[in-house]
């Protein structure tokens, strides 16, 4: 429900390099310590994405000490809430909440690193997820704890 704050949310992606990379720095950033969040992926990327780390940069917020890590890889798997940003994602969401209370929303969100041109081609479609998802995170959690943007 629009508003409400869970206390844990998971964000997935597919590699854990980009999409739920940011969607995390993002929730963190907004609602400080008031929520535990996570985030993973399918396949774990081996590396971390230079130009999430540009963009997240932008708003004030540092990505550099993220590993990306896999479902499995998580220390705790109590979340009231899964939120997928991959189609594979949300269908290994979907396994997980089957035999646990967890609600799980699909919230479809383009792969940036498919784009093709310059670099600030490139670093403009970043920027249109990381806007993306901070118009998603803030309609669907409700108004920003002070201190956040």
């Amino acid at each position: 429900m629009p508003g409400d704050l869970p206390s844990a949310v998971l964000f997935a992606c597919t590699q854990n390099a980009i999409r739920s990379v940011m969607a995390a720095a993002i929730m963190k950033h907004f609602y400080g310590h008031k929520v535990y969040v996570a985030s993973c992926g399918l396949k774990p990327a081996g590396e971390r994405d230079p130009f999430v780390a540009a963009v997240m940069d932008e708003m004030g917020i540092d990505v550099g000490k993220h590993r990306p890590q896999g479902f499995d890889d998580l220390e705790d798997s109590s979340f009231d809430i899964v939120i997928s940003l991959s189609p594979e994602a949300h269908h290994r969401a979907l396994e997980m909440t089957r035999t646990m209370a967890i609600e799980a929303e699909y919230w479809p969100t383009m792969d940036p690193s498919v784009t093709s041109g310059s670099r600030e081609q490139i670093l403009d479609s970043y920027r249109d997820v990381r806007d993306q998802l901070v118009r998603k995170i803030r309609a669907r959690f409700g108004s920003v704890a002070a201190g956040g943007v």
